[in-house]
């Protein structure tokens, strides 16, 4: 016999199933567009962030004289931003 907690994770994921197929029943599939959209959402969501961060660093490059060690820094940051925003925003949808 499973133990209660297994038992008790089993029953909410059926109940999260059975919701997500009554909202799909009730309201359909996204239409292409939608989906199309959504793509573009996510893309320029990582993009911003990314690009921010190689202009800012560029410019502090220029400023200091330090090579890349800011542009580097900050497209990291900029791409952990984008990323951690998209996952945000999939995880709402």
């Amino acid at each position: 016999m499973p133990e209660p907690e297994n038992h008790e994770r089993l029953d909410e994921a059926v109940r999260i199933r059975r919701e997500r197929r009554a909202r799909w029943q009730r309201e359909g599939e996204r239409s292409l567009g939608q989906n199309l959209a959504m793509i573009g959402v996510l893309g320029w969501t990582i993009v911003t962030p990314t690009l921010a961060g190689i202009f800012a660093g560029r410019w502090l490059d220029r400023q200091f004289g330090s090579g890349v060690f800011w542009t580097l820094g900050l497209l990291v940051l900029g791409l952990a931003l984008g990323c951690s925003l998209a996952w945000k925003r999939m995880s709402h949808e």
